[in-house]
């Protein structure tokens, strides 16, 4: 293990500025996951206990806030597998009919909807003012897909931990995710691939 990389990641959580707007980030990241100001603060209050305790072992394979938000996620799925019930969002017409006008009647795309080329998505990733193009897209979904979407995504939970923490069964699952990647691969294409900064 490098020592100049331990001095490093110390140096970042000491930075009043840098830790200010990585918790910033964290706690909305929480947030919508726990769904409870208070337990948000909990889980990033925890994380970055533990990244300044283990900063020993960062070992500068990914970005540093790539590393504490790991330990974040781990922290949310901990939570969330304790079985807290979150609040419940009537889901009944949530979303029916806001992608009739990408599909026809018989369930193809229509010619100017179909999904367009991305490039090389990887290298986008790595662009820092892709996670805002993201973050912005994510925001315009609605609480329950964003949520969803970030447990299966980020988090990593699977379907029958999401399905008994938020009461859903698996079809519910499916048709919220289904929902959630075809507004978020729209609000991307218009945004960033097609018509932002790509």
């Amino acid at each position: 293990m490098d020592t100049e990389m331990i001095d490093k990641s110390a140096q970042l959580l000491l930075d009043e500025s840098y830790l200010a707007e990585l918790r910033r980030q964290m706690v909305k990241f929480a947030h919508l996951q726990l769904a409870d100001q208070g337990l948000a603060e909990d889980a990033v209050h925890e994380a970055l206990i533990g990244a300044l305790k283990n900063s020993s072992s960062f070992a500068g394979a990914s970005a540093f806030k790539t590393w504490v938000f790991a330990i974040l996620k781990n922290k949310i799925a901990d939570v969330l597998r304790k079985n807290q019930r979150l609040p419940e969002v009537s889901e009944s017409s949530e979303g029916e009919g806001e992608f009739d006008h990408l599909f026809n009647s018989k369930g193809f795309w229509y010619r100017n909807e179909r999904p367009a080329s991305w490039g090389d998505p990887l290298k986008a990733i790595e662009d820092g003012r892709f996670w805002v193009v993201f973050e912005a897209c994510l925001e315009d979904l609605s609480p329950r897909q964003a949520r969803v979407f970030m447990m299966r995504e980020f988090i990593d939970l699977e379907t029958d931990e999401i399905c008994k923490t938020l009461d859903l069964s698996v079809s519910n699952l499916h048709v919220l995710l289904h929902r959630a990647r075809l507004r978020l691969r729209e609000c991307l294409e218009k945004k960033w691939f097609v018509g932002g900064a790509e």
